[in-house]
């Protein structure tokens, strides 16, 4: 039996977890503030928020907030943890939540995607526990907590282009999967013949928030000629359930840098134009600076100026589109699932107490 948290910011966490459960042989729990999704196969604990509406509470468990006096809840405990205020019920019932369940259901491990507090839980149960990494700056205490704790660190990234600066430590316990999303599989969308006419371009924005408003969107599809613009999310897009045909068709995408939005990107093997936002810990520009690294798409660190798009277009379309397949090879949530199945699988010779799992978590990934 496995556990396993689900963040609700967003939807990169969900799909991520989703993808993951589709290919274990075990049986597996999920925990989330989220609705159950579509495709889970397992039981779904719904858990309550641990903010209150309008409160300002963590964008996500990784943003540490070390504004205001302690007095006023101290939800970072000093900034050894990110998110756990005094005397809220909504942490309170979160968390008996999942160590009612622990206790009840006795599973072998627990994974937590992501969140530094409910990792820490989960181990001092005794439970075992995979953290999915996250690129950026993870050095402050609360994320080296976390690290430190885990018995896996997952990173749904290739090994070739590692996160700079990591301790020996972590490294040794690192599973690098590739990039995975719900698309690996998919057989992708025949573009047909090229006809005459406009290219086109999707800009791909998602739910997780964006640093872009609507007259720069209208001003990058006024500069330009010979293309034709489809916005996804943000202030100036539709929402697309499925965006798989829109990205299958497109000579070029325009995307962040979050792990889901390029992980679909490069699952269609469509050329990018990845521009990073804002996040907690510098996580987008990490991810932007590795594929500009491996040369897997064009990178502007900043939003173009009008004058700078039709050359950026123009250059992101000439790009090979395999060459995604460098950071998605498409098995990376099948890689993923091994992990798991290995370190939730009881030793070889068990009596009636279980001892510590031992982690060969970096082997699993190489498989």
């Amino acid at each position: 039996m496995i556990g396993y948290y689900v963040h609700h910011q967003g939807r990169g966490h969900l799909h991520r977890a989703v993808c993951v459960a589709r290919h274990l042989r075990v049986p597996v729990v999920g925990f989330s503030s989220l609705p159950r999704p579509t495709g889970w196969r397992g039981t779904w604990i719904r858990l309550p928020l641990d903010a209150d509406e309008g409160t300002g509470g963590p964008r996500d468990d990784r943003a540490a907030r070390t504004d205001g006096p302690r007095d006023a809840g101290d939800p970072t405990a000093g900034g050894a943890l990110h998110w756990a205020p005094r005397h809220h019920e909504g942490l309170r019932h979160r968390m008996d939540a999942i160590t009612s369940w622990i206790a009840r259901a006795r599973p072998r491990l627990f994974v937590s995607d992501v969140s530094v507090e409910v990792a820490l839980l989960a181990r001092l149960t005794g439970t075992p526990v995979v953290v999915a990494a996250m690129r950026g700056d993870r050095f402050d205490r609360a994320h080296r907590l976390g690290y430190d704790i885990a018995d896996a660190l997952l990173a749904p990234w290739p090994a070739v282009v590692p996160e700079p600066d990591w301790p020996r430590h972590w490294r040794a316990k690192t599973v690098h999967t590739g990039a995975f999303s719900r698309y690996d599989g998919r057989s992708r969308v025949p573009p047909g013949d090229p006809a005459p006419g406009p290219r086109k371009v999707v800009v791909l924005l998602g739910a997780g928030g964006t640093d872009v408003d609507a007259a720069a969107l209208r001003a990058a599809e006024a500069s330009t000629s010979g293309w034709t613009w489809t916005f996804l999310g943000g202030p100036h897009g539709q929402w697309a359930e499925d965006p798989w045909p829109l990205l299958c068709g497109a000579d070029a995408v325009v995307t962040h840098a979050g792990q889901n939005a390029v992980a679909e990107c490069a699952a269609a093997r469509t050329p990018a134009l990845v521009i990073p936002q804002d996040r907690p810990h510098g996580e987008q520009r990490a991810t932007a600076q590795a594929l500009a690294a491996a040369d897997l798409a064009t990178v502007r660190m900043s939003w173009p100026a009008p004058r700078e798009w039709q050359g950026l277009l123009d250059r992101t379309a000439r790009r090979p589109g395999g060459r995604w397949a460098a950071w998605a090879p498409g098995d990376g949530a099948r890689r993923a699932a091994r992990l798991l199945e290995h370190l939730s699988a009881p030793p070889p010779h068990t009596t009636t107490r279980q001892g510590p799992l031992r982690t060969e978590g970096a082997s699993c990934g190489s498989q």
